[in-house]
Order: structure tokens, then sequence, then C-alpha cells
């Protein structure tokens, strides 16, 4: 099923009407309008798939994506696998949550029947965890969090669970009991950081991220991270090995001058994707797809942030399968597919 047009396209429908006035301007084509869920601003998935609409907007006329920045990804999957959206961001890790039917979705049984609706437009990087501080707080550890305001992420959502376990695995600490967990959006977050009212920020974000680097500019900045000796520890590596994440570092010097990390911090990172329904249009996906690499690919000089969304990142970590259309788009552009990606 191809998503809902709002407007139909207008054309002559009989050949015989349409010889008889060979002379009549061409009507104007109604766009389709497609609706996109993300993440709110301050987010990669946010800046990556308001990129991937801009650029939809732009080089394709027959479409128009209307980016929706609210609501929480456990949500948007299943508007889509229902059909009432287009796209959305998911990750490998809520799809196989959604498949075995856990955690959020341990009470809804049609979820693993839903999940098998839903296929991968492309898998791009959330980005790595960065842990941020400032250097007045005197913080160099995450031990230095007990008794300190923290935010780990909007509540509820999958960053606060992570960095929970984050610091509870590196440094033993309880949330609410051996440090505060300040609750707010990420917009929302960025800005309390900015005005000091955070001692530490959390934000899972490619690197370098437009908000860091803003405050990187007149502040100098720590990452703290996880220490070389606990890297194969039982607790860390039982984050490592769930879906979509894996050990990265954030190199030192990334954020300038400002950043006072003297060699690469150890961290989390994490894969996120665009995903629609299966019967979403191949040919639509298989365009969109193709526009947006080329248009990323214009854009990295001036977005550096835009470095890690690659063609070959869009098959990384996946766990279900490719949409045909963006699968077919993908080796147009030289990318080997896995065979689990083949729905």
């Amino acid at each position: 099923m191809k998503p809902l047009r709002l407007d139909r396209r207008a054309v002559l429908t009989h050949g015989a009407a349409a010889a008889a006035v060979p002379l009549l301007p061409r009507m104007a084509q109604a766009k389709e309008l497609l609706r996109m869920s993300t993440l709110g601003p301050g987010t990669s998935p946010n800046l990556v798939m308001t990129t991937f609409a801009s650029i939809i907007n732009r080089e394709l006329p027959d479409y128009e994506i209307q980016v929706n920045a609210t609501g929480a990804a456990t949500r948007h999957v299943l508007e889509v696998a229902m059909g009432k959206t287009a796209f959305c961001m998911s990750s490998p890790a809520i799809h196989a949550l959604m498949s075995n039917q856990q955690a959020m979705f341990a009470k809804m049984d049609q979820a693993p029947a839903l999940a098998k609706k839903l296929r991968t437009v492309l898998n791009f990087p959330m980005g790595v965890y960065h842990i941020a501080v400032y250097d007045s707080s005197g913080i160099t550890s995450l031990e230095g969090a007990r008794g300190k305001r923290v935010f780990l992420g909007p509540p509820g959502g999958a960053a606060n669970a992570t960095m929970r376990r984050l610091f509870k695995a590196v440094a033993g600490l309880e949330p609410d009991i051996d440090y505060e967990v300040v609750k707010l959006g990420w917009d929302a977050a960025a800005a309390s950081f900015q005005d000091g009212n955070l001692d530490i920020y959390c934000n899972p974000t490619n690197a370098p991220s437009p908000v860091l680097t803003q405050i990187a500019v007149t502040n100098p900045i720590r990452f703290l991270g996880i220490p070389q000796d606990q890297l194969d520890s039982e607790a860390v590596q039982a984050l490592v090995s769930r879906p979509g994440f894996g050990l990265a570092t954030i190199p030192a010097g990334v954020y300038g001058d400002n950043q006072l990390n003297e060699g690469p911090t150890n961290t989390l990172r994490v894969t996120v994707s665009i995903i629609t329904r299966d019967t979403t249009d191949e040919a639509m996906v298989h365009d969109m797809t193709k526009a947006f690499y080329a248009g990323v690919q214009e854009m990295r000089d001036s977005a550096p942030w835009l470095q890690a969304v690659t063609p070959e990142g869009a098959v990384q970590d996946l766990n279900m399968p490719l949409h045909h259309g963006a699968r077919r788009a993908l080796e147009d552009l030289g990318v080997t597919i896995p065979e689990s990606a083949r729905a």
C-alpha cells in the first residue's frame, strides 16, 4: 500500500480526451504529503532526518515530507507499522524489543506481528555518547557524578536507560540516590547545560555536535568515559552487546583547543534507523534514498557532522530487512547488501 495521497495528482484519464486537447498546458501536480516522525531538536536523529526531509522536498518535487519532532520513538514505530505515518526513527534495539515483545512492548500481543511489517530505509549513526562537563566543575571521571545534577536523556527514553546502566556499571552509582537525575527534553537540557544549571550533560550525538561545538568555543570542557581497564567487564559488555550498540571513542581535539581530554575518550556508540512500512511505494523509496545520499555528499564540507552518514553505514547493525526500494538504491550506489537484510 502506497502512503496516502492527501490530494491526488490531476491527470487526463482518457486517451481520446488527451488527443483532442494536445495544446492545453499540463495541469499542476499536487505534492504527496508524507509524515516523518523523529526525536526533538538537539539530537542527531533530528538533524539527520530534517536534513533528509529538506533534501527530498528540494530535489523531488512530487513529494513533501512534514517532520513531526514530538513524542517517543516507541510510539512512532507503531504508527508506521499501522500505516498512520510514512517514516520514523527507530533503532535495532527498539526493533529487537518489539519483535520479542519485551520491555515497553511486553503487554502488546500484536507487537511481533506489527514488527514484521516494518522495513529499513537506511541506518545511520546516532553517534557516540558524549558525557560532558565543564572544566570548572572539577569532575574528571564518572565517579565525580556523586551528588551532582545529571542529565541522562529525556525520561523514559532509551538514552536515559542506557546512561543509568553505564553510570552503575562503571562507577556503581544509583540514579536519584547517588546523583540527581534532571528530567528535561533534549532542547531544554542543552540550554540548561549552557546556562550552568547542569553538572553533567549526556547526549548520544555525532562528533562534532553543533550544540557542544558552540559551548566549546568559549568554555573549556571535558568528556567522561569508560576507563580502559573496565572495557571488558561483564557490566560494560552487557551494554555493548545489545543490538545496534558498540564501543567507540571521542577523538581528542575534535572540539578544538577547549576540549581538555589529552587522548581519545572510550564510550558507547549507537546506530539508529529511518524506517517505513513494507508496502510503501518501491520507486518512491528508491528515489528518496538516492537523492538523500547525493545531497549529503554535497553538504559534507559545510556540515561536518554529516561525515559519518554514508551509504555503507546504511547497512551497519541491520536486524530488520531493507525496504526493496532502499535496497535497490544502495546497490546502485555500490553497497554490498548482507543476506540478512533481504526481505
